[in-house]
């Protein structure tokens, strides 16, 4: 019997009350040799609204199909996470701004490609993480003497690791954006804006 091997991820949205399940499974290409390679080969979406119902079947179908075609599957990570709901979109725990529902699911797509090795992990030198740290701390102590001096309202300071003030970054959307020697700097991903 053939059995695929796969992962299911939760989807937790503040717009709705039940959770989306998203199933991935994959098929092992070149089992047991040095080019051994694990890809996606069918997706299935599940919940109890049902208000998605027609757009997941068809988006579930659509997805599946590119799967199975081969080649280069990771560009539907990055579509799906560039749609925006015109109502807006909403935070995720950790200060991530997530555009769309479509979004998220696209999110999930990425880590699983990233988590089989499709697409490579997203690793920051040591040069780099500790530039970060150097500016997540500079940050923070700016943070702690504005509220030392009365300047930010009592019981301020650091939210889900970033200064309360903190802008949305453009690059990873998640709240992490500060002014640093009039540079806009990115504490999470480490983008950098002068301007």
């Amino acid at each position: 019997m053939d059995a695929l091997e796969g992962s299911t991820y939760k989807i937790k949205t503040p717009l709705d009350d039940h959770a989306m399940y998203v199933t991935i499974n994959d098929i092992t290409l070149n089992a047991g040799t040095e080019h051994e390679q694990r890809r996606p080969f069918e997706i299935f979406i599940n919940s109890k609204n049902m208000d998605h119902f027609q757009w997941i079947v068809a988006l579930t179908r659509l997805m599946s199909a590119v799967f199975r075609k081969g080649g280069d599957v990771t560009f539907l990570a990055e579509e799906l996470q560039a749609v925006f709901d015109p109502k807006g979109g909403y935070w995720k725990p950790g200060g991530k701004f997530m555009p769309s529902i479509i979004a998220d699911i696209g999110a999930v797509i990425e880590h699983h490609l990233r988590k089989i090795g499709l697409m490579e992990k997203e690793e920051f030198s040591e040069q780099h993480q500790l530039l970060l740290e150097q500016k997540r701390a500079q940050a923070e102590a700016a943070q702690v003497g504005r509220a030392s001096q009365g300047r930010t309202p009592s019981g301020s300071g650091v939210d889900n690791g970033y200064p309360v003030s903190a802008k949305l970054c453009n690059k990873c959307n998640t709240k992490a954006v500060v002014i640093m020697d009039n540079c806009a700097t990115c504490l999470s991903c480490g983008y950098s804006k002068c301007g």
